[in-house]
């Protein structure tokens, strides 16, 4: 008597389950990365508005030299005075507050950078200005 097993082992894989669940995963990250905000410094690049703009001889003018010297309006100062002083002129300011800030050629990035993060700690606009060689 020859019995033969009737049931075989199928070698075939059904993709449509992993696909459903791909494609959901897809949409959770396409919705959640949406709601994620960056936190960014609030710089203002060049472009064109209607709205009035202060002249660049009334900004404020913060600089930068190459050894991590500031200067305020052509005054020499510290990190901690520069902020204070600023914080001081965007308390007094009707609107918002608006400064340049320009550095020499070969300036550390942390230097600029620490006058960035004076900036949005204070709520203030910084304006990215290079000097004239």
């Amino acid at each position: 008597m020859g019995l033969k097993k009737r049931s075989k082992v199928s070698a075939e894989f059904n993709m449509s389950s992993l696909t459903d669940i791909i494609f959901l995963l897809l949409i959770f990250f396409m919705l959640t990365s949406s709601l994620v905000a960056p936190n960014s410094l609030n710089l203002k690049l060049p472009g064109s508005s209607n709205t009035q703009v202060r002249t660049s001889s009334s900004l404020d003018q913060v600089r930068i030299s190459r050894n991590g010297n500031y200067y305020l309006n052509g005054r020499r100062v510290s990190v901690g005075i520069l902020e204070s002083e600023l914080s001081q002129q965007s308390r007094g300011a009707s609107g918002k507050y608006k400064f340049t800030i320009a550095f020499a050629q070969g300036t550390p990035t942390e230097y600029v950078v620490a006058v960035m993060d004076i900036a949005l700690r204070i709520g203030a606009d910084g304006i990215l200005a290079a000097e004239k060689r």
